[in-house]
């Protein structure tokens, strides 16, 4: 028997690339329709920068996941 996997649908590329250049604006969050966290991020200017490295480092190892608990595995 087959088993499927359920992945997001976003590309793990664009919320990188969102992610390292507007990161401290939440962008790649507002991306995979985190709207709660990415104002928090907008107005913590990435967490204080910490959160904005850590969301870097999931979304390149391919742990990140967007609004409906998938992972963006796609590139």
């Amino acid at each position: 028997m087959e088993r499927k996997v359920l992945v997001s649908p976003n590309s793990r590329l664009i919320a990188l690339f969102f992610c390292m250049f507007f990161g401290w604006a939440g962008l790649h969050r507002f991306y995979v329709k985190k709207i709660g966290t990415g104002f928090l991020m907008f107005f913590t200017m990435g967490g204080f920068g910490m959160w904005y490295f850590l969301d870097i480092f999931l979304i390149t190892i391919g742990v990140f996941k967007d609004r409906d608990n998938l992972p963006l595995i796609k590139w």
